[in-house]
């Protein structure tokens, strides 16, 4: 894992340098988290245009993702050849005009380190960032119904107080999947509490297997 890593932040300098230090605005420690935050701080290192520029890029790609466009299919195909993976790249920048060198080297080290397939959970992850530069915290409630009014005004007074929180105007989306049988799952930048029935369980049948 280190390895990767260090491969990772190579690839990150090489693409992105650049001679102002900018410090993002939440610490993600996830692989895709960190692709996301190279991008970031090199777009936001050359300006707050650049910046509105590169996420605008970004998004536009995300939206070709979700609509499933047929130009973005070879994302989740790891098996096809370099040259394939470059002209597909280029095919999907057509689509997104005048995109950003910064938006466009972000696919290609993803490309040629073989993360290809991560680009919808990097994509997130800058989103992420972007809101939260701009003093927007998103946080993501699972829960197996509906959350009650109350019950999302507790979370939500319960969250301001914590460290990620502090300066930012929280946004809670409430995500229903009757999966979970019941507790709350919440999502916050890099930090995932998972209070699920589910998760619950499936702890206590691994600790009833271990003692048989």
């Amino acid at each position: 894992m280190f390895a990767v890593r260090s491969a990772v932040a190579s690839s990150i300098k090489r693409s992105y340098a650049t001679t102002a230090k900018v410090t993002p605005p939440l610490q993600l420690q996830s692989l895709s988290g960190k692709y996301a935050t190279a991008a970031f701080t090199g777009a936001l290192s050359q300006s707050s245009q650049t910046l509105a520029q590169v996420q605008k890029d970004l998004a536009a790609l995300a939206e070709l993702i979700q609509k499933k466009d047929k130009s973005v299919a070879f994302l989740e195909n790891p098996t096809i050849s370099s040259q394939e993976r470059e002209a597909n790249l280029k095919a999907i920048f057509s689509k997104i005009p005048k995109a950003s060198e910064i938006s466009s080297n972000l696919l290609s080290v993803l490309s040629a380190n073989g993360r290809l397939t991560s680009t919808s959970e990097v994509l997130k992850d800058f989103e992420t960032l972007f809101k939260a530069h701009n003093g927007e915290l998103e946080v993501i409630v699972t829960s197996a119904e509906p959350l009650e009014k109350a019950v999302q005004t507790r979370l939500e007074t319960a969250l301001k107080g914590s460290e990620s929180a502090k300066g930012k105007t929280l946004k809670i989306v409430n995500r229903v999947n009757p999966s979970i049988l019941g507790g709350l799952i919440v999502d916050f930048g890099d930090k995932t509490l998972d209070l699920s029935a589910s998760t619950k369980v499936n702890k206590l049948n691994a600790l009833l297997a271990e003692s048989v």
